[in-house]
Formats: structure tokens, sequence, C-alpha cells
């Protein structure tokens, strides 16, 4: 099957991999566009696994502001060179993560952040209330997790689904920059204030 440069060319735009890659994954899905994004993510994820002990010390402090000013985000975010921080990929991603915490309100980068009194409340919670609504005794754990793990998915950055796509989390979103740009990346921290808001997360 012949591959056209126009089929390459929205491949790289949907992923940010370069030419070559995107054409192999055309290939290999005989054309079919779906298929050659989801193996190109999949490969992204083992590439950055692969780099996720390099060391990444240089990177950028994104600052962004939303609706004149009632929401500002400051993230840092970190490569290995200097070189990839003054990247336009990385800045993209940058902004994007930035545009992610303001629209989207995540209280913490991963998971390992989360204290564990935050997820023994949440499950507290959940239990009584699945108590109170019924259900019966042999389904309350797999109820409690499931609630615990949505409650995850809203607070944590990494888990989120990103908001220019919901089938792609933020995690997946970095995994593909990482294997993109050829550098380990670390969303390493972030602080969002909103107006009148008493505690900023």
């Amino acid at each position: 099957m012949t591959i056209t440069a126009t089929q390459i060319k929205e491949l790289r735009q949907a992923t940010g991999v370069g030419f070559l890659d995107c054409r192999k994954a055309l290939e290999h899905a005989n054309g079919d566009f779906d298929k050659a994004v989801k193996n190109l993510r999949e490969k992204g994820l083992s590439t950055a696994a692969k780099r996720a002990n390099r060391e990444a010390s240089e990177g950028i402090l994104e600052l962004y502001d939303h609706g004149n000013g009632r929401v500002g985000v400051m993230v840092e975010i970190n490569c290995e060179t200097d070189f990839v921080a003054r990247s336009e990929v990385f800045r993209k991603f940058a902004h994007e993560i930035a545009l992610q915490i303001a629209a989207a309100s995540p209280q913490w980068v991963k998971e390992d952040d989360v204290p564990q009194e935050v997820l023994d409340n949440e499950k507290e919670i959940a239990h009584n209330r699945a108590i109170k609504d019924g259900k019966p005794e042999h389904i309350l754990d797999r109820i409690v997790e499931g609630r615990v793990n949505k409650f995850k998915d809203e607070v944590i950055l990494m888990r989120q689904a990103y908001i220019r796509d919901d089938d792609l989390t933020v995690e997946k979103l970095l995994h593909g920059t990482i294997a993109a740009i050829g550098e380990n990346i670390i969303i390493r921290r972030f602080v969002r204030w909103e107006i009148g808001e008493k505690n900023a997360s």
C-alpha cells in the first residue's frame, strides 16, 4: 500500500513523532490512521520508560493566566539539555500542561504525591456512601475502589484526561513528547491560583 505525504503529515501533527517513524507506523498499520497512532503511542510508552531514570535538570518555568487574570498557573517542567528546553516542541508541551492545570484543577502531579490520609478519607467517604445507598456487602470493596480511582483521575495531573483529547491522559501525552524529542521530561511541580480561593493548590 502506498502511504501519502498527507497521511504522514496528519500523523505527525497528531503525535509529534518524526517523519520516518510516522511512515513506518502507517505502513505497519496498512494505512489505518487510528492503528498507527495507537502503535506510536505504545512505542512512546516503552521509549519513555527507558529514559525515565536519566537526569533532567534543565527546563522551563511556564507561566499562564486565564480569564483576564482570574486563574494563574506556574509549572516547572524539566528536560536533560538546554537545547531541548529552548525547542518549540518542549515549550509547546509546557504550555499545554499549564493550560491543563488551569482548566482541570489537579491537586498533585503523580499518584505518589497524594498523602495517604487523603486516600483513606476518600475510601471512608465512598464506603459510607455505598452503605447509605444500600449496596450489597459483597461488592462494597469494588465500589470503594472504583470511586477512589475516579477521585484519582480527577485530582492527579498524570491521570487526568488531556483537555484536547479525552482518549489521551496527561501521562500518555508526556510519554509521546519524550518519544518525539528523545529526552527524559519531568513535570516537577506546579502551583495554581484562583481569585477568591482561600488556599492555593
